[in-house]
């Protein structure tokens, strides 16, 4: 809505602006009023210029001139107030006082002319940014520069580069486009970056398995490189280290899950039984070996590792691209089993831009149950792989177990996509 309101809802739009101007009053008292008494604004000075705001724009809304001159005599008291005390400098200098009331005062035609969730969404902003006033300057303490300089770039990758991109195929081998290699790296980095962040701060109790369960979320190779390292150092066999192998491997199949139904539910919804399955089978496994270890288990510590590089992001695109045109190519070329033996080939690498490539629509001409194959063919791959690796970094002997199970999901995937295929 551009214009007044029709007089039939000019009185539940003035109605809603007075009790989200009493709601952010009452925030106010609560922050600057408690010890300040004197300080300008509160539960019924915020109401009063609210209204004041309303009844001046509706006596001329076409260039809102009464509002306006009322928004300067609003500054000029405020001005007034902030210089006529000088012994109340600290609270009233401020920025949040004289903008929480000229919010107040611009509450009214917002709610006279705009739908009234923005009224609602900004005065709830708005309280939630008084009432929290304390823990966000914590937060600011607390927080490294390089966090905000990683969230500033996920932010960059998503709100300006994305948008930029064009949504046109750029080539009659793939349906793809390249918004759509660009979403994919958007969803990829934003589901490591929650991964890295709840990694990184949430507390993990001694000998918990949760550094394990969130480094799978975020990177179930890079977690096996790093457990089975550790598995090295011990000189010795650890169950917490192989249950830590095998738990991050169970976090691949929900991580495939929510990255599928993100582009293709249908998809999602087809492989669901198959990836709960598992999820639970791993998990139930690495829970067993979890209590071989008792009490003896040290805690995991897993490196949490900033997946907001520009060179991973372009990497991660390069290789989209490229199992994209594979998968157009074999697929046109040799059917679904060129797309099989493309799907056991990826897992030597990263199976992530294979996976994305098939559920936002890369092999057009393939069955479902072909597809799902395909994923949990990749998938299969990938923990024979990652075998290897705890074999490899972790020494034969010390390692054997996690492998072992890794084998065994391998081989239980590759029977389960057989019974997709069949």
């Amino acid at each position: 809505m551009n214009g007044v309101a029709p007089p039939s809802d000019l009185v539940a739009r003035l109605a809603l602006a007075a009790v989200l101007s009493i709601f952010l009053g009452l925030a106010f008292e609560e922050v600057y009023k408690r010890d300040q008494s004197a300080a300008p604004g509160g539960v019924r000075t915020f109401p009063l210029l609210t209204l004041s705001g309303a009844m001046l724009y509706l006596i001329e809304p076409q260039y809102a001139a009464a509002f306006v001159a009322g928004l300067f005599a609003v500054a000029l008291w405020l001005h007034a107030q902030i210089r006529a005390a000088p012994e109340r400098h600290d609270i009233l200098a401020s920025l949040m006082i004289p903008v929480s009331n000229l919010l107040a005062y611009a509450i009214g035609p917002v709610a006279l002319t705009q739908p009234p969730w923005i009224a609602v969404a900004v005065s709830v902003t708005a309280v939630l940014l008084l009432g929290t006033r304390e823990q966000l300057h914590r937060l600011a303490h607390i927080v490294p520069p390089d966090e905000l300089l990683t969230a500033a770039k996920f932010l960059i990758l998503a709100g300006v580069v994305l948008p930029l991109v064009p949504d046109r195929p750029v080539t009659d081998l793939t349906p793809l486009t390249p918004f759509h290699v660009w979403l994919a790296v958007v969803a990829i980095c934003g589901l490591s970056y929650a991964s890295y962040l709840a990694q990184r701060y949430m507390p993990a109790k001694e000998g918990a398995l949760l550094p394990a369960l969130l480094g799978g979320a975020y990177s179930s190779t890079a977690t096996t490189v790093v457990l089975a390292k550790r598995q090295r150092e011990a000189k010795t066999a650890r169950p917490e280290l192989a249950a830590g192998i095998v738990a991050a491997t169970a976090m691949m199949y929900p991580r495939l899950a929510l990255i599928i139904a993100f582009f293709d539910f249908h998809l999602a919804l087809a492989l669901a039984p198959a990836l709960a399955g598992f999820f639970i089978v791993a998990a139930a496994i690495a829970a067993y070996v979890w209590r071989q270890a008792g009490a003896r288990g040290p805690s995991l510590t897993i490196p949490a590792t900033n997946p907001l590089q520009l060179s991973t992001a372009i990497v991660f695109a390069a290789l989209f691209v490229t199992f994209s045109l594979a998968t157009a190519f074999l697929g046109s070329t040799f059917g679904t089993p060129g797309i099989f033996a493309l799907s056991g080939a990826v897992g030597a690498t990263d199976i992530d831009p294979f996976v994305l490539g098939i559920a936002q629509g890369g092999a057009p001409n393939v069955p479902t149950n072909a597809l799902c194959a395909a994923i949990i063919i990749a998938a299969s791959s990938n923990n024979a792989v990652k075998a290897a690796y705890a074999v490899g970094f972790g020494g034969f002997g010390r390692a054997r177990l996690p492998a072992a199970i890794l084998l065994g999901l391998s081989l239980l995937g590759l029977a389960v996509a057989g019974f997709y295929a069949a």
